[in-house]
């Protein structure tokens, strides 16, 4: 079984600091088609979120449960779905216990990512993480997943760092070229580049 690990704040949703009331999410364009074109090739579909808006006191578990079900509508309304959604409320050295906490599910710890290996029985080694910071390809990485940078939300300003580091990394827009990319035939000719788009 083959997945993509899925950052969701600058990748899948607009980005927004601390997004903390459902009616804040809004979708990037692209990312329902994208989300399907991925399914109909037989991946599965892993939502992946650090969320230390929890442990700052910024917003509830609750408030994040309806956040996250308000993008589950958004994407069922455009014929797209998730397999699985999985968050890290903590921080190591804000808030209060339980929430501050060093913990194993704080990207980039790949610790959610394990889970879903687990539950679903996935190939780390032949899945994907996508997202709008190194810190999502690292905790792919760590699994053997292939990393693809996205340039919304945080993207760019992470595709300089990435480009400072020396680091090869792949590039692309957004959510739509990234499933161009995993979906493309062949990626051996393109692993060792920087940039993938032009």
């Amino acid at each position: 079984m083959r997945a993509v690990f899925l950052d969701r704040d600058g990748t899948l949703n607009v980005e927004v600091d601390y997004l903390s009331d459902p009616d804040q999410l809004e979708l990037l364009p692209g990312v329902p088609a994208a989300l399907r074109r991925l399914t109909d090739a037989g991946f599965k579909l892993c939502l992946v979120t650090n969320q230390s808006g929890v442990a700052r006191g910024l917003f509830t578990e609750e408030t994040l449960h309806r956040i996250h079900a308000r993008l589950v509508a958004l994407l069922a309304a455009e014929g797209a779905a998730l397999d699985s959604i999985a968050y890290c409320p903590h921080h190591p050295t804000a808030g209060a216990p339980p929430y501050r906490a060093v913990c194993r599910c704080r990207k980039p710890l790949p610790g959610l990512y394990e889970d879903a290996v687990l539950r679903f029985g996935i190939d780390a080694t032949r899945s994907f993480a996508v997202g709008d910071t190194l810190r999502d390809l690292e905790a792919g990485a760590a699994l053997g997943a292939q990393g693809v940078l996205v340039r919304t939300g945080k993207g760019r300003d992470q595709e300089q760092r990435a480009i400072a580091s020396g680091r090869p990394t792949i590039v692309v827009d957004d959510l739509a070229a990234a499933a161009d990319w995993i979906l493309s035939a062949d990626h051996g000719a393109q692993a060792d580049a920087t940039d993938t788009t032009t």
